[in-house]
């Protein structure tokens, strides 16, 4: 696991975000870091109630870590982008209720469109899973007028 310093990431998530709402009961509530170099850091146990496989992490929550780690790699720039196209590489099962690192980082940007990787490790260092995305940058304006309508 990484061993830089971390400075935690301030994004200004919405509360219920399933991936990072620290107010959803339900959701994952994950606190991100950056490091010196840029990258995304969260260090994470998965709960049993995400169970997929007996013992391991659903495919559908492990899709969703590496998708917040990619989103809070264009939010540490201060762009807001909404996931465009997502690919993931499910590379081993992935144990519940134990250590885990989710590094994400962006790798290029082209005008609107944000490329994005994440990676998540075990303990060893063993890379479990890793996904790829372009995500299209959004006005956070358009945002709070979502908002707005609830």
């Amino acid at each position: 696991m990484t061993e830089t310093a971390l400075t935690p990431l301030s994004h200004g998530a919405l509360n219920r975000c399933f991936g990072c709402g620290q107010q959803n009961r339900t959701g994952l509530r994950l606190k991100f870091f950056v490091d010196s170099e840029h990258r995304i850091v969260c260090r994470v146990r998965i709960p049993r109630r995400f169970e997929g496989p007996p013992g391991h992490v659903h495919g559908g929550i492990i899709a969703t870590l590496l998708d917040e780690a990619m989103s809070k790699a264009n939010r540490q720039f201060g762009v807001v982008a909404m996931t465009r196209q997502m690919e993931v590489e499910y590379l081993k099962p992935v144990p519940l209720s134990t250590p885990l690192e989710l590094t994400g980082h962006r790798a290029k940007a082209e005008g609107r469109k944000h490329y994005c990787k994440s990676e998540l490790r075990d303990i060893r260092g063993t890379i479990l899973a890793r996904g790829s995305a372009v995500f299209i940058a959004v006005d956070p304006q358009m945002i709070l007028k979502l908002l707005k309508r609830e």
